[in-house]
């Protein structure tokens, strides 16, 4: 058995095969880059080694530093998880020639099945339902191609180096994106083009094969639900196809497994087309991100048995012997922002805190920095339950209960997908969020719900002003020091960016609250009816960040931060950000003019744009590369370019300007 093993990985994935690593009796030794040193992952292992750097490319793919970490600390094995070198056929050949075990197929299985391509001719050999591609030779780029059409990355994976296209004057451009997208994550640029299913299912079948010529399959999942081709919410099994289907794909897996004698852990993917036409897509080398549905509904460990068959032992169970058990669902928590295209969000976890009821496996915790430089997974939150709506029903509690502060998260957007009709319907072809735009703009808690997060966020900002005032402390905060007149102030929605006027009043052992826009003067003088909505308010208690208030009867519990800007609010019903609105407007920096911004910290692959250049709205300016995805960015509206501050090349950071643009001319 395996006594000492490296993780060549980071985040999650390096918590979670650790912990199994540890339960085996299997010491672990990890690797970080610099912005690493103090990451959970680190913590989760029994020493790590350094690689430097701050990039995937200057710190986990470097082959030579890790393959060093693993030699120089006495390990005899190597597990590389999933994503940066675990899909590296050279890297598994100068594990293995290093005298250590490869903890993966073998390097000729990934070289072949790791190219799309390749992985299509084999498919094809051995009888596997599929479609023909088009090959990209160079850099040139057919003519005639049947819309709309998929171009994506023969190397690599997790939706990097794939563009949807809809039409033959859009083919170039997303070529060369999705080629440079694949050299940067996989530094492998080949592209090729096949069909687009529009309304398809994406279903993929888990297998594992020993060194002794034994493989076997371990159901299906589902992967339908996706933002950007990246998977957002995984199930076992496919509640959308009917049980000949499955035969189909899980018997299509096997063959192409046996074809090639598949060692070690890997997934055959399919698309499946509304009137049931199968489509094989490829072949992952690796274990997946969404590997613990299948744990869940079999109760077999995949990490323990990646690590049993690298051992040389044999498969401990056959084909028959597999059992399945309930449904499970998986949802990727990821610090993207849904209701602005998925735009990922850096900074410092303050909170992070997940409901109970599921498994969590998590990359991150509390004081964790999520980086630019990495792919923007936080956690993987996990349901089993005998029943698919239990599970979604479960599921959608925890995550409405979880509190994370310091970024964005889509959290709120994957509890509404848990409770949408169609969902619990099983109506989830891969156009599901296209389908249902509504969801990417949830904002958690709605109703009474959110109007008491609401009283609690301005009650605890009242009590915190109050109680640093030495000299005041009697009064109310604000302009008023007596509380004849009601307490007035302005609020900014974080989910939504509304604005909320609202004016505190104390009425016996609590508050009136009014909600709205405060009564404005007419044409004669007098003061506009008064119709705002009236809350009566009591708080019942407050320890720390426990709050306990009841508005209009009704008690709720609830947890406050309070950074001093901006206030968050917790509860089983969700979580919502609210900010003070500044009292007067910076109208200096209104005055100087402005552009697009950085979103995120990141790299500037190209500029489309020089000073002088007239641009229309939405015409591409600069293009920025973070968290492995390219970002376009665009003018907000027609005008002239009176300065570019950045090159190709150049380190961004979130708020930097960098295209100057003067709209006057188009304002007036």
């Amino acid at each position: 058995m395996i006594r000492r093993l490296l993780i060549a990985n980071r985040g999650e994935i390096a918590v979670r095969i650790a912990g199994t690593a540890h339960r085996l009796g299997i010491e672990t030794v990890g690797v970080y880059s610099d912005p690493d040193a103090d990451a959970l992952h680190v913590d989760s292992v029994d020493l790590a080694v350094g690689l430097g750097g701050s990039t995937p490319a200057t710190s986990y793919l470097r082959v030579d530093a890790v393959l060093s970490a693993a030699i120089d600390t006495g390990c005899d094995a190597v597990h590389p998880g999933y994503g940066f070198l675990a899909e590296n056929a050279d890297f598994a050949r100068q594990v293995i020639a290093a005298g250590l075990r490869w903890v993966g197929p073998t390097p000729e299985q990934i070289e072949l099945l790791g190219d799309k391509v390749a992985a299509k001719r084999a498919a094809l050999e051995a009888g596997v339902p599929t479609t023909e591609i088009i090959e990209i030779t160079g850099t040139d780029v057919p003519g005639g191609v049947p819309m709309p059409a998929l171009v994506k990355a023969a190397a690599g994976g997790g939706g990097r180096g794939m563009r949807v296209v809809r039409s033959e004057a859009e083919l170039a451009d997303a070529v060369a994106a999705a080629s440079r997208e694949a050299e940067s994550a996989f530094g492998d640029g080949t592209v090729f083009i096949e069909p687009y299913l529009e309304h398809g299912r994406h279903v993929e079948v888990q297998i594992i094969g020993d060194a002794h010529g034994y493989v076997v399959h371990l159901g299906e999942r589902e992967c339908s639900i996706q933002r950007r081709n990246q998977k957002v919410l995984e199930e076992a099994p496919s509640a959308g196809i009917d049980d000949a289907t499955r035969r189909t794909l899980c018997e299509g897996a096997l063959a192409l497994a046996r074809h090639v004698g598949y060692q070690n852990a890997g997934t055959v993917e399919f698309l499946v087309g509304a009137d049931g036409t199968i489509t094989f897509l490829e072949v992952n080398t690796r274990l997946q991100v969404e590997h613990p549905v299948t744990e869940a509904v079999t109760g077999v460990d995949l990490v323990e048995l990646q690590l049993r068959v690298a051992a040389g032992e044999p498969l401990p169970f056959t084909q028959d012997e597999v059992t399945f058990s309930g449904h499970a669902i998986e949802v990727r928590v990821v610090a993207e922002d849904p209701s602005a295209g998925w735009l990922p969000s850096t900074g410092t976890l303050t909170r992070f805190d997940i409901g109970a009821g599921v498994r969590v496996d998590r990359g991150f915790r509390a004081g964790s920095v999520v980086s630019g430089d990495y792919d923007s997974l936080l956690a993987k939150v996990v349901s089993h339950a005998p029943t698919r709506s239990e599970a979604a029903w479960v599921l959608a509690r925890a995550l409405r209960s979880s509190a994370i502060v310091g970024v964005r998260s889509d959290v709120d957007c994957l509890a509404a997908i848990l409770g949408e009709p169609d969902f619990l319907d099983a109506r989830t072809p891969t156009s599901y969020l296209t389908d249902h735009p509504a969801v990417e703009q949830a904002v958690g808690p709605e109703g009474d719900d959110r109007i008491a997060q609401f009283m609690g966020a301005v009650l605890v900002d009242e009590a915190a002003a109050r109680a640093e005032d030495e000299h005041l402390g009697f009064a109310p905060s604000g302009w008023r020091n007596l509380w004849t007149h009601g307490q007035r102030s302005i609020w900014i929605d974080r989910g939504d960016g509304s604005e909320v006027p609202v004016e505190v009043r104390p009425s016996g052992d609590g508050f009136d609250v009014r909600v709205g826009p405060w009564p404005a003067p007419t044409e004669d003088g007098s003061l506009a009816p008064d119709d705002r909505a009236i809350h009566r308010v009591r708080r019942l208690a407050h320890r720390g960040d426990e709050l306990a208030v009841e508005v209009d009867g009704v008690r709720r519990r609830l947890e406050v931060g309070d950074d001093g800007s901006v206030v968050h609010v917790s509860g089983p019903a969700g979580c919502t950000t609210w900010t003070r609105a500044p009292r007067f407007a910076d109208h200096d920096a209104a005055a100087a003019g402005g552009g697009p911004v950085a979103p995120l910290p990141g790299s500037v692959l190209s500029v489309h744009v020089s000073p002088g250049d007239q641009v229309t709205d939405g015409q591409l300016l600069v293009v920025v590369e973070a968290m492995k995805m390219e970002h376009q960015i665009t003018a907000a509206a027609a005008g002239t370019v009176t300065e570019v501050r950045v090159a190709a090349g150049d380190r961004v950071d979130t708020g930097d300007l960098l295209v100057l643009l003067d709209t006057s001319a188009a304002d007036d």
